[in-house]
């Protein structure tokens, strides 16, 4: 006989006299990974982290901005509303977001201006309201309390409903919204 064979041998013997350890071991095992009665699961703790996700807080202006042209619209928090926001905001994500903010807006506004110089550049801050006016004489009001981010860009030309625009991806949108 070989060593493989008397491995094998051994421990199949070995298998088959412990067998009730394995099977007590399994069940030690499966009862210790099961939550008690009333201990959070993971899934409670992802609820309740969904649950006090982040919410801008609304703005300190009620002031609406009328847009009846061609137009690439940033808008920002106004200074109460920004200071709310850092309140409520772990400092290591507030600064993360404002900085990503920034450099996104800065390119937006170079692409703008090299590629659309037609297009006028408005920067809203201590408005809560756009108020779109197309050529066709409809109007559609975008309330920027309801907007998630804190910062964003809004394009429009004036024919059609105006767009959020991705700003990380700012080539690509302006190139598809204002194609003609």
């Amino acid at each position: 006989m070989n060593d493989f064979s008397a491995f094998i041998k051994i421990k199949k013997n070995y298998i088959g006299n412990n067998r009730g350890l394995l099977v007590v071991f399994i069940l030690v095992l499966f009862i210790s990974c099961t939550p008690l009665p009333g201990e959070k699961t993971p899934e409670g703790t992802k609820q309740q982290l969904k649950d006090t996700l982040y919410t801008k807080p609304p703005g300190s202006f009620s002031h609406s901005t009328v847009i009846d042209f061609a137009a690439a619209v940033f808008y920002n928090p106004d200074s109460l509303q920004l200071i709310k926001i850092k309140t409520i905001t772990s400092p290591a994500i507030f600064d993360a977001s404002m900085h990503e903010f920034f450099y996104q807006m800065r390119n937006s506004r170079i692409v703008l201006k090299k590629y659309y110089p037609h297009i006028k550049i408005i920067e809203v801050t201590n408005s809560r309201y756009l108020f779109f006016i197309k050529k066709n004489g409809k109007k559609e009001i975008i309330d920027l309390n309801t907007k998630k981010d804190a910062c964003g860009l809004f394009i429009f030309d004036g024919q059609k409903a105006p767009q959020i625009a991705d700003m990380t991806n700012i080539d690509t949108e302006l190139g598809f919204y204002f194609a003609k």
